[in-house]
């Protein structure tokens, strides 16, 4: 990746252009740099951010010029200016800074949809989240709480085992030092998680399904260790008959009603302080490869941006 003078142009009909005053950083990213998923080469990576609309397109009522808008699925947002529809973007809360909006969209939607979508947590429920102390992570163990769950994290480092405490888990394993689904068992009795959350893939897999009780769900919304193996459908029998899914952000962001039911949930708990976002990392636009190379080395807790 490298920095170069790209012009998004004027905005078309039923588009705005925003100046972008902040730019999230997500592992979806790396997927796309990567080629994991493809697209046409060369492109602007990015799909997050917060700004100002400075210009609108024809037919557009909304947002205004001069509003201030996060989006969390408009390609090119490692940007100065962004162009994108109308439609996807959102209006921040007063209370909420351009920083915070463009840290909490698409990883706060995420945790959303997870907990009230994927999945509706029931109070007493038993989570495990991976990666607790990630971006993520903190943001899915504050929604699971909140709705009546007992939260188990997993992380690496007693840095980031506070982390994760700090936002409400009950209970953190450090993956580096034990075997989780063990641990998941032992302060189970036995009985296993009701539903995993798992962003980080081939290296978590197994554990993950071992962890979970009979018709237990196994939740995979990332894959930051790798993609999985070929898998044999006949083990979920073995294990009791549980159940995977692999959702993404997108189909549950369908249309814009959806949309903002779940960004104005999330903004809305930012707004009055029952959401906290941290955010970890900020890096300049040109040194957005530093920014993904410390997201894959695990080097970071909570959100990554990048400021223009």
């Amino acid at each position: 990746m490298k920095l170069e003078s790209h012009d998004p142009g004027a905005p078309g009909a039923g588009c705005v252009r925003i100046r972008n005053r902040a730019a999230g950083v997500n592992f979806i990213d790396v997927y796309f740099r990567t080629g994991l998923y493809p697209r046409p080469l060369p492109f602007v990576a990015g799909l997050e951010g917060a700004g100002r609309v400075e210009a609108v397109g024809p037919g557009v009522e909304a947002p205004r010029l001069g509003e201030r808008v996060a989006w969390a699925g408009v390609p090119g947002s490692y940007a100065d200016a962004v162009v994108g529809p109308a439609d996807r973007v959102v209006r921040i809360p007063d209370a909420v800074s351009d920083e915070t909006a463009a840290a909490a969209m698409l990883q706060g939607m995420t945790a959303h949809y997870l907990v009230h979508g994927t999945r509706s947590t029931r109070p007493g429920d038993v989570a495990l989240v991976h990666a607790a102390a990630g971006g993520a992570g903190l943001l899915l163990v504050q929604m699971l709480k909140a709705a009546g769950a007992t939260v188990i994290g997993t992380c690496s480092t007693a840095e980031k085992e506070a982390l994760a405490r700090e936002a409400g888990a009950d209970h953190v394993v450090r993956y580096t030092e034990c075997d989780f689904s063990e641990e998941v068992r032992r302060r189970t009795d036995g009985r296993g998680a009701d539903v995993v959350y798992d962003s980080v893939g081939r290296s978590t897999f197994e554990g993950s399904l071992r962890s979970l009780r009979p018709r237990g769900l196994l939740v995979l919304f990332g894959q930051s260790s790798g993609t999985l193996p070929p898998f044999e459908l006949q083990r979920l029998n073995d294990l009791g008959s549980l159940f995977v899914t692999r959702p993404s952000l997108a189909h549950y962001t369908r249309d814009r009603a959806e949309l903002e039911l779940r960004a104005n949930a999330v903004l809305g708990a930012v707004a009055d302080g029952s959401l906290r976002v941290r955010i970890g990392a900020r890096f300049a636009l040109g040194d957005a490869a530093d920014a993904h190379r410390a997201l894959e080395g695990r080097q970071t807790t909570g959100k990554v941006l990048l400021l223009p």
